[in-house]
């Protein structure tokens, strides 16, 4: 089975930019149960489905696979709730881990997000001097969620 154990913070500042590569991303939901997400997304020119499980602490269970670009643009039109778009970034640390930086469009504007994926929940880390509060387990800054209840709803939205 895969796995994926991710750490999720948010972003202070923009100290991170200048070193970043950027893609822009589109993506939607065809499921969003507690208990498994289905998601398609179209990262560029590429598009995937993925299949992710319930999150336990900074893990979870995920299956991704690739499918043709304009069936991912069918699927996206299939999808529950609102898209999410973002501009994701990509910034590699001094210790060698590649963050994943979400810049949330739309909606979601001004929100900042970044991601780290692990061997394990307790691998160490360099923290990079603009990462912020962990997010981690707070459900309001998965995605999954941010798609039907973005963040610029929110009565108090935390601070980038």
């Amino acid at each position: 089975m895969a796995i994926e154990i991710e750490r999720k913070f948010l972003v202070l500042g923009e100290s991170w930019r200048s070193a970043a590569r950027q893609t822009p991303y589109v993506q939607g939901y065809l499921n969003r149960d507690p208990e498994r997400t289905v998601r398609v997304r179209i990262e560029g020119d590429v598009a995937r489905l993925t299949v992710k499980g319930r999150s336990r602490g900074a893990t979870r269970a995920e299956f991704e696979y690739p499918i043709p670009v304009d069936d991912a643009r069918a699927l996206l039109a299939l999808c529950d709730g609102p898209l999410v778009e973002k501009i994701r970034h990509l910034w590699t640390g001094s210790d060698g881990l590649c963050w994943e930086i979400d810049e949330f469009l739309g909606a979601n504007a001004g929100l900042v997000v970044a991601e780290l994926e692990l061997e394990s929940e307790d691998q160490p880390f360099v923290r990079p001097a603009w990462l912020g509060q962990e997010v981690t387990s707070d459900a309001r800054y998965f995605n999954a969620s941010l798609a039907v209840r973005p963040w610029s709803t929110w009565s108090n939205p935390s601070p980038r």
